[in-house]
């Protein structure tokens, strides 16, 4: 192996088959097949299309990424997979083809958490990780503060939704208004021309006897639609940029306001954004402004390493080589609740010595 270990990283939690190659910290592929279009008829993510998907779509990717990488399977010095959480279906999928090419190519294999991966992800941006690192997660089904002392052994969850993650509102809001799915990108597109300030939506666990760090946003959603179903009624027009803009910043203004606090009461002065709703640009725009106000350093990767990629798995992967961290054994399998104290899941004991080092992969 080089000193910097060469890894292919699978993910397929939910609705991307992606495939990525790192070496060390440098991104070398980011292949994705995207199965968004086919679940944007049923308004959400089906698990089971979604699954379908990822079987058609896997063996295509893994060769897409290893010609951008300009490297064969046999240079690889290890498979990282994504082993949850997720959907349970759809990591079966990503599960059972790392442990195939795993096999055949007689290289370790490295059940990684998808959470751990989207903070690790980072690093092919903006270098090493601080530690400790304080991480916000936010995406379609988390909304997570997370300490992290070390990315491959030492994740402390300080926070959490307890209800409607943040991703899943923006969703269920621009279905109301009828502007399609996924809603992110389109909640974002309306917002930068409507009034954030139009309308005052309430800021859910805000209180003083409220969990400090935890986030709820169904009453948030609850309200939106409330107000849009209120106008419909009486015959007005709903003023959608508006509306867009004000649920936008009632969302952003409590997840930055709960990091910046974490930060600061944890006397950390990183703060890293992941997860795709990380990609909206009013939540990069005010995290950075009250990141600056606080003293804390701001690290966001690029939106596109945001949403969930095969780069993430493979970063994370390349840690734990680096690390020296037990590959994964054999019966590896998916786990849909895999905690985010859990960032790898290892074996008992080494299994690639148990497989002919001849190549079985052609």
């Amino acid at each position: 192996m080089a000193d910097e270990p060469l890894v292919l990283g699978i993910e397929t939690s939910c609705d991307e088959t992606g495939v990525g190659i790192v070496r060390g910290t440098t991104l070398l592929a980011d292949a994705v097949a995207s199965s968004v279009d086919e679940h944007a008829r049923f308004g959400g993510v089906v698990p089971e299309v979604a699954s379908r998907a990822h079987l058609e779509a896997m063996v295509p990717t893994i060769d897409r990424a290893l010609k951008e990488a300009g490297v064969t399977a046999r240079d690889l010095d290890g498979i990282a997979v994504t082993a949850g959480p997720g959907l349970a279906g759809a990591l079966l999928v990503g599960v059972s083809a790392a442990k195939a090419y795993a096999y055949a190519l007689g290289k370790p294999l490295y059940g990684v958490n998808h959470l751990a991966s989207h903070i690790c992800v980072d690093q092919l941006e903006h270098g090493a990780l601080p530690e400790p690192t304080m991480a916000l997660l936010v995406s379609g089904g988390h909304s997570s503060l997370l300490l992290s002392s070390d990315i491959t052994s030492d994740v402390r969850p300080m926070g959490a939704t307890i209800d409607d993650a943040a991703g899943e509102a923006f969703d269920k809001i621009a279905r109301v208004l009828n502007l399609g799915f996924p809603g992110g990108p389109v909640i974002d597109r309306y917002a930068k021309e409507g009034d954030p300030n139009a309308i005052a939506f309430p800021r859910g666990l805000t209180g003083p006897r409220d969990p400090v760090y935890d986030f709820s946003f169904s009453g948030l959603k609850t309200a939106v639609a409330r107000w849009i179903e209120a106008k419909r009624a009486a015959g007005e027009e709903v003023p959608v940029r508006d509306v867009a803009a004000s649920f936008q910043e009632a969302v952003v203004d409590v997840l930055t306001r709960k990091a910046v606090r974490a930060c600061k009461d944890e006397g950390v002065d990183h703060l890293m954004i992941g997860g795709g709703v990380a990609a909206n640009s009013r939540l990069r725009v005010l995290a950075q402004e009250r990141c600056e106000a606080a003293g804390i350093r701001l690290r966001v990767p690029r939106p596109k390493l945001c949403t969930d990629n095969g780069a993430m798995v493979a970063a994370l992967g390349a840690e734990m080589v680096a690390r020296n961290r037990a590959a994964s054994s054999w019966d590896l399998s998916a786990d849909s609740s895999l905690p985010v104290t859990e960032p790898h899941v290892p074996g008992d004991h080494d299994h690639v010595h148990e497989v002919s080092k001849e190549n079985l992969y052609s």
